[in-house]
């Protein structure tokens, strides 16, 4: 498991990291999300050792990560895949790793066929494409076979198969038990493959649970009706505390009542309903709404509508 209590970081009068406690459990992929400047990748950072806290701890497997002997035998971590010497070639590079940390060599031909590198591997990787260093990133974070895998944007440079491929390899990890951490801006991916959230703001937990439980609580429930009685039925609808607003089609969408609800009161009053249809916000939406107030960088127009002819 890795875990943080009141993990703080600051760098002279910003505070990246602000008593931040946090706990990632086997099992499950857990997507780690928040705007930019949130200290994500700060933290991530605070978790692999590489910068140290001012306050509060981070462990791993309930020790801080730069007191585990061989350490890839217990965490892999992607990053940076351009942090590799491009003179480098793929197979001497995870060579090289693997002897470090006294990981068999046979391990080195395992995991380049598991990222589907073996026809590169002795290529140079300053002639790698950014998908290909992404893939070389997770085949060096798989090399120790580790229980706990950390993840900062995994599926820049990929293409639509690569996408996919990665998808399942996450959820195959933590269908074996594993813990699966993965830091990404890209909310649809998110919600294709994250079992559970931590969202984090400005250094602080926003959010700590399920995608479904996130998406339910973050954001208002809407109901698409299309009826030909629109002003009757949103004169009753009304009545009831709810909010209409016109849709596409003819439709309206309504907050406020569940689709139950608005149901009985179209039956109670005689006004017949062609369509009737919860809609769920998005993961991208509801993190919007959820996080609104803890964007650091907005662009002007945003802020102020845009000026632009």
């Amino acid at each position: 498991m890795i875990k943080t209590t009141a993990l703080t970081k600051r760098y002279g009068g910003t505070t990246a990291v602000d008593g931040l406690s946090m706990e990632v459990r086997p099992g499950r992929v857990t997507g780690f999300l928040g705007p930019n400047g949130a200290g994500k990748s700060t933290t991530l950072r605070l978790i692999l050792g590489l910068d140290a806290p001012t306050s509060g701890s981070a462990t791993v497997c309930g020790r801080p990560f730069r007191t585990l002997h061989r350490p890839l035998l217990r965490v892999g971590a992607l990053l940076d895949a351009t942090a590799v010497p491009a003179g480098r070639t793929a197979d001497r590079h995870l060579a090289a790793l693997a002897r470090s940390n006294g990981i068999p060599a046979s391990r080195v031909p395992v995991v380049l066929d598991e990222v589907g590198l073996t026809g590169a591997a002795r290529k140079r990787v300053g002639g790698f494409s950014l998908g290909m260093k992404q893939r070389l990133g997770i085949a060096a974070a798989l090399l120790g076979d580790p229980e706990i895998l950390i993840f900062d944007e995994p599926v820049n440079g990929l293409d639509p198969e690569g996408i996919r491929w990665i998808r399942n390899l996450f959820r195959r990890l933590a269908g074996e038990g594993r813990t699966v951490l993965v830091s990404s801006h890209l909310m649809s991916e998110m919600e294709n493959t994250a079992d559970h959230l931590i969202v984090i703001g400005r250094g602080h937990l926003i959010a700590d649970m399920g995608v479904a439980e996130f998406v339910e609580r973050a954001s208002h429930r809407r109901v698409r009706v299309r009826t030909p009685y629109g002003g009757e039925l949103a004169r009753v609808l009304i009545g009831e505390g709810a909010r209409v607003e016109p849709g596409d089609d003819g439709a309206v969408e309504v907050t406020g009542l569940t689709a139950a609800r608005i149901g009985d009161l179209a039956l109670e009053h005689r006004v017949a309903v062609h369509e009737l249809a919860p809609r769920n916000a998005s993961l991208e939406e509801a993190f919007m709404e959820l996080t609104a107030g803890s964007v650091e960088y907005r662009a002007g127009a945003e802020q102020k509508g845009s000026t632009l002819r």
